[in-house]
């Protein structure tokens, strides 16, 4: 094989041509620290100075960063957890709220109405028939909603733990649920 370069100087010809030269300077986008700004530096040895330059189109609003992550796994522990914890919450606010709502609806009179109208039906008078203010009251209705609350519980807590186990294995197949999440700088 021939060498198509040409006659080639010995390989220390190189350096003593490079100590010769001067040494290199790079040309910097950016001003280093404790240099004046970048003013006055030369560029590429040749003795010109480089300013940098604000372009004319800069953006003036931040930009934010995207990154695209993947649920690949959730753990069933943590999920069993935490939904306890808010079905437990949600249980709290709906025998607050049917207590609320009893002593507002009996504030306004719609047991006494609606029982009246109800006797007036049935065509009861004495007092031997359906009453409803009896049937409805705080106590009564409190323990009903009560029930319903801690039945709540339990079958949001089972059924976000099956769904976590459930989740998990379609995960293993498909790759799971990909989100893509932005920070404001």
């Amino acid at each position: 094989m021939t060498d198509t370069r040409g006659q080639q100087p010995p390989y220390e010809a190189y350096g003593s041509q490079q100590q010769t030269a001067g040494p290199y300077h790079p040309p910097q986008a950016y001003p280093q620290p404790g240099d004046g700004g970048g003013q006055g530096r030369p560029v590429g040895g040749a003795g010109t100075t480089a300013v940098r330059r604000p372009r004319t189109g800069a953006r003036t609003t931040p930009r934010t960063r995207k990154a695209r992550l993947r649920v690949a796994k959730a753990d069933p522990w943590s999920v069993m957890k935490v939904s306890f914890l808010l079905s437990i919450a949600l249980g709290v606010c709906t025998v607050v709220a049917a207590a609320v709502l009893w002593m507002v609806m009996d504030a306004m009179g719609v047991f006494s109405t609606v029982g009246g109208t109800i006797s007036e039906a049935t065509g009861s008078n004495e007092g031997n028939g359906f009453d409803l203010q009896s049937f409805l009251s705080l106590p009564r209705v409190l323990m009903f909603t009560a029930v319903i609350a801690v039945i709540d519980v339990v079958l949001a807590t089972a059924l976000s733990t099956l769904g976590a186990f459930i989740y998990n294995l379609s995960a293993g197949f498909v790759g799971g649920v990909e989100l893509t999440l932005a920070e404001d700088e």
